[in-house]
């Protein structure tokens, strides 16, 4: 009996829709599943099922995948469970984490996804997307500043803070929290990605040759912060 690898790809920011970044994150993440055309499911709760961005992942992934999307706004699906376990991967956009994580508890895609993950669904997501699977996280939810948040899913161990490089109180502002106690994680520039098998990091991936990820720790002398070994995408 095969044992069945449950993968999570967080990214850091960037996605399809950021022409900067390019399309090797996509290609890496269809890759993960052995299948001529997988079966993606777009989630954007967090930014309120925004259509113009449902028009941007079709755009992307229509000519290589069969490609749905959920919306919870304006629910069209009866049978959330069925859907999502018909898919090889989801694939959750960023915006608003807080409201995102409340508005799956209410319809109970919480419990799904968890299904989803055990059962070797591919989960992947941006921002909001990637802080969503761990325990806990940086976030702007809860207005301009930035806070800890600690009600996320909790498949992957401790936290995550996305957009490291790209918004300047990233860095001050989770340096300060792991050194006040806030669980130990990673943190992710917006177009790296940490792709894991299971509950281990199995590698960092980027689409860009200076982008990083970090793992942060609070030691004796401080919070210390290394740079992970960086795979680039690129020719």
């Amino acid at each position: 009996m095969s044992m069945v690898t449950s993968r999570i790809v967080a990214m850091g920011g960037g996605g399809f829709d950021a022409g900067s970044v390019g399309p090797h994150m996509e290609d890496l993440i269809l890759s993960l599943v052995p299948r001529e055309r997988p079966r993606i499911c777009f989630v954007p709760t967090a930014s309120a099922d925004d259509r113009a961005i449902v028009a941007n992942f079709y755009d992307t992934f229509s000519l290589r995948a069969e490609a749905t999307w959920l919306p919870l706004f304006e629910r069209r699906h009866t049978d959330l469970r069925t859907l999502i376990l018909d898919q090889d991967i989801v694939y959750v956009w960023g915006g608003n984490t807080a409201n995102m994580l409340a508005i799956w508890r209410i319809h109970g895609l919480d419990v799904i996804l968890r299904e989803a993950w055990a059962r070797g669904i591919v989960l992947a997501g941006m921002s909001a997307g990637a802080i969503c699977w761990f325990e806990a996280g940086v976030t702007d939810s809860f207005g301009p500043g930035l806070t800890s948040f600690h009600e996320g899913l909790g498949l992957l161990p401790g936290s995550c803070c996305p957009h490291y490089d790209g918004e300047p109180l990233r860095r001050p502002t989770y340096r300060r929290l792991v050194g006040e106690g806030f669980p130990a994680g990673y943190a992710v520039d917006d177009a790296a990605a940490l792709v894991f098998a299971g509950r281990d990091l199995e590698e960092v991936v980027a689409t860009t040759p200076e982008a990083r990820a970090y793992r942060l720790e609070r030691g004796a002398d401080g919070v210390v912060e290394v740079a992970l070994p960086t795979r680039y995408l690129g020719a």
